[in-house]
């Protein structure tokens, strides 16, 4: 792999930038892999690379139905956190996010990772009760989280109003500093790279069309550029986990609905950190470019378009301008829709099935995209010893059956 760094940075520069490599190879599907992996967004990415890196398994592919980073990867807002309620949850979340903090060096590729804290605003009582609680839980699993009065909120971040007339006024918040945001083609595109240098084969243009097996047995899978035999088939496809397992007749606790955001014109730097609103359904970053990243909460009939309702997001943007009134004099440069699953207790799924040898990571919710590399660290434990790890083992299908569920609702990214 052609290592970056300052040297080489300058000596393209002075040559005319015509010694880059292309950042993977460009794969053509082999008649056999040890394990397929459906989907080329971070987490499927980020479960080829540690399967390589961890447990030696090289021969394996990537199936991604568009390019690299052009589904839900690149539909998402980034936002990076850990600050969860329950013990199962912190302990997943913070794996993740310690391996974010390192994760620019350990694939010498720059994500933009920038840890300036996220804010999660109360504006009653009730709220603020309730996220009291979390910051204590919070504390006891080691997660690190505080809580803010009103004036500190706004010494944090002195754009926002805590005007106490305000339809939802700010009477506190929760801080968890070392959250943050990154970048997400970056990520993907720097798993991708690493996992190709280590011999994966990452297939874009290859739409799985079928999944073969003999007497409950995964024996392979049918793309658009052929049949792949394979005793291994892992699902990572944010939005459409339901529709992979269909085709082996299994029906997943999931349901998929659009999540709207959406972008502003580029601004000098106004915005110090992430700003959540539970209440408001509302979530606010500044991106390295300027602009004012804004999140919405998810719409709620079910679909797979990649589109919301207009009214989804008229209501945030009224809520979003009484919390910082500038807001009004910007104006948006793009709004568009992801496809989420969503889980009935709020949770993801890291499991095995019925199906030996299929394997289903979903049901992420918004909260997908700040698990990527503790995700996908998971998910090959799984795939590589057939059992989950402890990170895992409390988000797997039995958990509908016992009862024994994770119910995140209320530490969601917007409550859904």
């Amino acid at each position: 792999m052609q290592r970056y760094n300052v040297v080489r940075l300058i000596r393209e520069g002075l040559s005319g930038h015509k010694g880059w490599q292309p950042a993977w190879r460009k794969a053509e599907p082999k008649p056999s892999y040890d394990a397929v992996i459906i989907g080329g967004g971070g987490h499927g990415l980020a479960t080829a690379y540690y399967l390589a890196k961890l447990h030696g398994m090289t021969n394996i592919a990537v199936v991604e139905k568009g390019w690299i980073g052009g589904g839900n990867s690149g539909r998402n807002t980034t936002i990076i956190r850990s600050n969860y309620l329950y013990d199962a949850s912190a302990a997943l979340y913070n794996h993740a996010l310690t391996l974010w903090k390192d994760l620019s060096r350990e694939l010498n590729y720059n994500i933009m990772m920038s840890h300036r804290g996220v804010l999660n605003l109360a504006h009653d009582e009730g709220e603020a009760r309730q996220l009291k609680r979390r910051v204590e839980a919070n504390r006891l699993n080691g997660v690190q989280a505080e809580w803010l009065e009103a004036k500190e909120v706004k010494a944090f971040c002195p754009p926002i109003s805590v005007a106490a007339d305000a339809r939802y006024p700010v009477i506190g918040a929760t801080l968890q500093r070392d959250g943050g945001v990154n970048r997400h083609d970056a990520v993907v595109w720097g798993f991708a790279r690493a996992a190709s240098d280590m011999g994966v084969d990452i297939i874009e243009q290859c739409e799985v069309t079928g999944i073969d097996t003999d007497k409950d047995v995964i024996t392979g899978v049918r793309t658009t550029r052929g049949t792949i035999a394979t005793e291994k088939v892992a699902c990572v496809t944010a939005g459409h986990t339901s529709v992979i397992a269909g085709m082996l007749g299994l029906r997943l606790p999931i349901e998929s609905h659009p999540l709207q955001a959406l972008v502003s014109e580029p601004l000098k730097p106004v915005l110090p950190c992430v700003v959540m609103s539970n209440a408001v359904h509302v979530y606010m970053s500044q991106s390295s470019k300027g602009e004012l990243v804004i999140g919405a909460g998810i719409d709620p009939y079910l679909s797979y378009t990649q589109r919301g309702s207009f009214d989804i997001i008229e209501h945030q943007m009224a809520a979003l301008i009484e919390l910082f009134p500038f807001v009004s004099r910007v104006r948006m440069m793009r709004q568009w829709g992801g496809i989420v699953d969503v889980c009935p207790d709020a949770s993801p799924i890291i499991s095995k099935t019925p199906v030996k040898g299929f394997y289903v990571d979903g049901g992420w919710g918004t909260g997908g995209w700040k698990a990527t590399p503790g995700s996908g660290h998971a998910l090959a434990d799984l795939v590589a010893n057939d059992e989950p790890n402890a990170i895992a083992a409390p988000f797997t299908l039995e958990r509908f059956v016992t009862g024994n569920l994770v119910a995140e609702h209320g530490a969601a990214a917007v409550a859904h």
